[in-house]
């Protein structure tokens, strides 16, 4: 299934410069896919934590 382009300039930019249609975690290397994992997790638990840490801060 191939992306359709939104315009001229994407349908240039797709076919020459070879920006992909869509990409997987399982298809990258395995060390990248470590390291964007652990990026994503991090990000997420800090989003938690900092929500947390707010409401804490206001019910005290």
């Amino acid at each position: 299934m191939e992306k359709k382009p939104f315009n001229d300039a994407d349908e240039h930019y797709q076919k020459h410069v070879g920006t992909p249609a869509s990409y997987s975690m399982r298809q990258m290397p395995k060390p990248i896919r470590i390291i964007g994992y652990f990026f994503f997790g991090f990000m997420a638990i800090a989003a938690v934590l900092i929500i947390l840490l707010i409401l804490m801060d206001k019910i005290l």
